[in-house]
């Protein structure tokens, strides 16, 4: 432990702001992982089925009353396009359209910034790194020539702290940042595909009571 903190008070003040961009990207993690894996927690095919049951039941209530049980994107979408029910399908498709525009960026919020997260990450370790070997340089210009090699390596060694740091935080930021970019869009191509299922019942509904 006391290696751990040695280690990171020689890293001067470019470990504090890699530790704060490493805590920021740490909150966006949970807080989409909450959104994607919670909230949106949902078991689509069976929903999907339900909803067409309710559609060929005609029983447009129950349907709705179901979406509202879920917080979840599909739901969500899908209500929009119930209210529309006894519209033309063109009304139909155009109201559920407008809804996933306002629904499906939620689900991709955020998570850019992770991307970006580990390159600052990244650069302000290498940022630290050269702002070291500087202030080591400029040390042993000033030094008895018995005592610059000493300084000038014991000054990289430490330099080259922010540099490790920055790897540290930034290689975990981009593992979880890809797989949290992966499930949203699997996410993202299960519902467009639910919803179109779900339109078709409606249109042909529609028509049918036309």
């Amino acid at each position: 432990m006391d290696a751990v903190i040695a280690f990171f008070k020689n890293g001067g003040v470019f470990m504090y702001i890699i530790l704060a961009v490493g805590l920021w990207g740490l909150a966006i993690v949970l807080e989409r992982f909450i959104v994607i894996y919670l909230i949106n927690r949902i078991d689509s095919k069976g929903f999907t089925n339900q909803i067409i049951h309710f559609i060929h039941e005609n029983n447009i209530d129950k349907a709705i009353t179901l979406c509202d049980r879920s917080k979840a994107a599909l739901p969500r979408i899908i209500r929009a396009g119930l209210e529309k029910s006894l519209m033309e399908p063109e009304e139909i498709q155009s109201a559920l359209e407008l809804r996933a525009l306002t629904v499906l960026p939620k689900l991709e919020k955020r998570t850019g910034y992770l991307s970006m997260t580990a390159n600052v990450a990244t650069l302000l370790g290498l940022l630290g790194t050269i702002w070291g070997l500087i202030q080591s340089f400029q040390a042993v210009a000033h030094a008895d020539a018995s005592q610059k090699a000493a300084l000038l390596s014991g000054g990289i060694a430490l330099a080259l702290n922010t540099t490790a740091f920055g790897l540290i935080v930034a290689i975990p930021i981009m593992f979880l940042y890809s797989i949290l970019l992966e499930r949203t869009n699997e996410s993202i191509d299960e519902i467009n595909e639910n919803v179109g299922v779900i339109y078709q019942a409606l249109s042909r509904r529609a028509k049918a009571n036309k």
